[in-house]
């Protein structure tokens, strides 16, 4: 892998290791035993010319290093990849996002493969930017879920910042989240409190209660981030005083659509929490323009 290509995707935060393995079983995939039959055969191998990446709709894009690991991956360095915007920025219908200028072979053969990770990222950062735009005023953050495609969650991750959403935690390892079977499990929301900060005091520590009678009582507890799930805005409010009042952080769950983010988000909750953004996100429509 080139310098610069590996680079641009370190610099974006994300593990050159991690897209180089992503970006192989994509290619292996794409090209099975024999490689791109079509392109070898109408393509002479020594045409050269170049392609724009091309939004086709209004968006926010995300995951041009990972397009760029991609065409360079297959072209084995020959193509080279100038950026026409960065990740993270609105773009327009009809706006270059990136040349790729090289053999035309390669240049078709990576072209699906490329468009599938840069689509689908730039798809969830745009409505990953919806979601932040519906809340700017309020003082509330977008954090993602764990709803993500196996082996996609750090890019899908990074395409949420790029939106400019937060991050939740990365694998079941990094925090503990308490939910209702747990709850059930333990036999009471304190209960699952104290068996999870007995046993792992070191780390961060979210609960999840659907009423605000167990909101006061894991407060009291000593809770102090609590995943508020589908409960009434006015309960919510009420969840958000008390809490803040014991220097607990509040994050709101469950039943959040667009039109009524704004609304939750003016509770006063320090965070919202939707799984929509990598479960649910639209493909970025982006083409290649020989």
């Amino acid at each position: 892998m080139s310098a610069p290509v590996r680079a641009a995707v370190e610099q974006a935060g994300l593990s050159a290791p991690e897209v180089q393995q992503l970006v192989e079983r994509a290619l292996e995939e794409d090209l099975g035993s024999a490689g791109d039959v079509t392109t070898t055969a109408t393509v002479p191998a020594n045409l050269t010319g170049s392609g724009d990446l091309v939004a086709r709709v209004c968006g926010v894009v995300a995951g041009l290093p990972v397009a760029a690991w991609v065409f360079d991956a297959v072209s084995s360095g020959r193509l080279r990849f100038e950026y026409g915007t960065l990740d993270g920025a609105r773009v327009e219908s009809g706006e270059v996002l990136a040349t790729v200028r090289g053999p035309i072979r390669d240049l078709l053969t990576a072209e699906r493969t490329a468009l599938n990770l840069l689509g689908h990222l730039s798809g969830i950062a745009t409505v990953t930017r919806q979601w932040v735009d519906a809340i700017e005023d309020t003082g509330a953050l977008l954090r993602d879920t764990r709803k993500t495609l196996p082996g996609l969650r750090a890019l899908q991750k990074y395409a949420v910042r790029c939106g400019g959403g937060v991050n939740h935690r990365m694998s079941l390892s990094d925090a503990a989240l308490v939910k209702d079977n747990h709850v059930s499990a333990a036999g009471g929301v304190v209960e699952a409190f104290a068996l999870v900060r007995a046993a792992h005091p070191q780390l961060p520590l979210e609960i999840e209660v659907d009423t605000l009678a167990q909101a006061r009582a894991v407060i009291d507890a000593g809770a102090d981030l609590i995943l508020l799930d589908n409960m009434s805005v006015e309960d919510m409010t009420a969840a958000v005083g008390y809490g803040h009042d014991h220097g607990a952080r509040l994050e709101a769950s469950g039943g959040l659509t667009l039109d009524r983010a704004h609304q939750v988000a003016a509770t006063g909750v320090d965070y919202l929490s939707v799984g929509a953004l990598t479960h649910s996100a639209r493909v970025l429509d982006i083409g290649l323009d020989l």
